[in-house]
């Protein structure tokens, strides 16, 4: 029987992503990601639900989520679903969790500033060559036939 372990979610960070390396030296990230969803109840109201959801991810991208992201800064990630089962040390009953593998991910802007969006990168070096700023000024002096289309 076919299947399909497919996950997209966008959220924000609920904690720092706390990253480690395996014994052969294979970046792991794990972290979390508070998902709201807004609904409105029965009686009228407007509610809120959070759904915090635990991440894993690794190599590259776990070392990369590491180094761009912190507490409540938004992230857009697709990956697929694992379940984790272990005995717990304490009572001996076996405990299971879901979550994320993430397999890749995306800045997503929080629509202001330094505090979301992609890192700010050095925006100032030069357009490429024959490049024209969206600002500049079409010449009047241009001919039909200069145009390349």
């Amino acid at each position: 029987m076919p299947s399909f372990n497919k996950v997209i979610l966008m959220g924000n960070l609920s904690r720092d992503p706390e990253l480690m390396q395996t014994k052969n030296g294979t970046s792991i990230c794990r972290f979390s990601i508070a998902v709201n969803r807004s609904y409105n109840a029965q009686d009228g109201s407007s509610r809120d639900e959070t759904c915090f959801v635990e991440m894993d991810s690794f190599g590259r991208t776990a070392e990369n989520i590491s180094k761009f992201f912190s507490k409540g800064r938004p992230i857009l990630v697709e990956g697929r679903l694992r379940q984790d089962t272990w005995e717990d040390k304490q009572t001996g009953q076996k405990r299971s969790k879901l979550l994320v593998v993430v397999e890749r991910f995306e800045f997503v802007s929080s629509g202001g500033g330094r505090d979301g969006g992609a890192p700010d990168y050095d925006r100032s070096s030069p357009a490429p060559r024959g490049a024209q700023h969206p600002s500049a000024p079409i010449s009047d002096d241009m001919e039909d036939d200069d145009v390349p289309f």
